[in-house]
């Protein structure tokens, strides 16, 4: 929509541009950009920061984006504050609109209306959406006057592409000259200590059964329930907010504003009411059943099929059916 060219920006150790850069060609990248030096290896705050920046005031990108994981939520808000530009955190959607832009701006800005009057209709902005008041509301942010746009955006907004080896071959790379040492870094890894526990992954799952408040009455019970239809699909268990907090899932389990944002071919809420922290991580779904005895809830919202029921006499029948169903197969 911007009509600009798409970089990829990538650190590492010596050699990290040979093995990866054809590979961000292949999702999309028009350029690769590539940053290699030996205190690159492990990622440290400062020296990923000054590259970064350094990298920014050459090339003087009109958006730049990060993934919203923990070393993105680390690195942003610093990089923002030394390019001193604005930067929207936790994006659960972006859009451009150059044609509404002017109208946008109308409704929208607390500028002065001569200012409005004198921007350039033509002006490309980035508008960046994320959760507000605790998530009470989606807030669309835009910063109309300052370069780099910037945002992180939540891991799984952002649908991945099929690879493409054209693309991989025909991707271009340009290494650049890396300005760093020791006297850069105030903090230096001594050790790194991988967390043994293999953390379940929502944002890659095609079928996402997640469980909330509703299970209460029988955690173990419930959960038991919530992982066996998920075998029977191929699929993982996920967790609401309220599930993550009383403890019944590991936060790893977490679906919603605070959690990860998934878009699996099915998504089954069993006992989630769908509050909008919850419904912003998994509304984009292509699929969306719903298990609730309460027929108020704002899950049927936005569920393709909603059953109004108790879960735990709902999801034995619908493992059953899944079961009968791939019997006859």
């Amino acid at each position: 929509d911007m009509g600009v060219e798409v970089c990829g920006l990538l650190l590492g150790g010596k050699g990290v541009g040979d093995s990866m850069a054809k590979e961000l060609g292949a999702y999309g990248a028009d350029k690769v950009l590539v940053c290699e030096d030996d205190l690159l290896e492990t990622y440290t705050t400062d020296a990923y920061a000054k590259v970064i920046c350094d990298t920014v005031m050459d090339k003087k990108p009109e958006i730049m984006l990060i993934a919203a994981t923990n070393i993105g939520r680390d690195l942003g808000p610093r990089c923002a504050a030394r390019l001193h530009t604005g930067l929207t955190a936790d994006c659960t959607h972006l859009d451009v609109d150059v044609e509404k832009y002017a109208s946008f701006l109308k409704e929208a800005s607390t500028l002065p209306q001569a200012q409005l009057d004198a921007l350039n209709r033509e002006d490309r902005n980035l508008k960046m959406t994320r959760p507000a008041f605790g998530g009470h509301l989606m807030a669309t942010i835009i910063c109309p006057r300052f370069r780099p746009q910037m945002a992180t955006v939540r891991p799984g907004v952002l649908k991945k592409g099929a690879y493409d080896e054209a693309k991989a071959n025909a991707v271009k790379v340009e290494k650049l000259a890396v300005s760093l040492s020791d006297a850069d870094l105030k903090t230096k890894v001594t050790e790194i200590v991988k967390e043994a526990k293999e953390l379940v992954d929502l944002t890659g799952a095609d079928v996402v059964v997640s469980v909330g408040r509703g299970i209460s009455k029988d955690v173990e019970g419930g959960i038991k329930l919530a992982e066996q239809l998920a075998a029977e699909f191929g699929g993982v268990v996920g967790g609401s907010r309220a599930a993550i907090d009383s403890g019944w899932l590991s936060a790893d389990h977490q679906v919603g504003q605070t959690g990860k944002t998934v878009h699996p071919k099915l998504y089954v809420a069993l006992g989630i009411s769908g509050a909008i922290q919850h419904k912003a991580g998994m509304q984009d779904s292509e699929c969306i059943v719903a298990v609730n005895k309460s027929d108020s809830a704002p899950i049927f919202d936005v569920a393709d099929y909603g059953i109004c029921g108790d879960l735990f006499k709902v999801v034995p029948m619908m493992i059953e059916a899944v079961k009968e169903a791939k019997a006859s197969k």
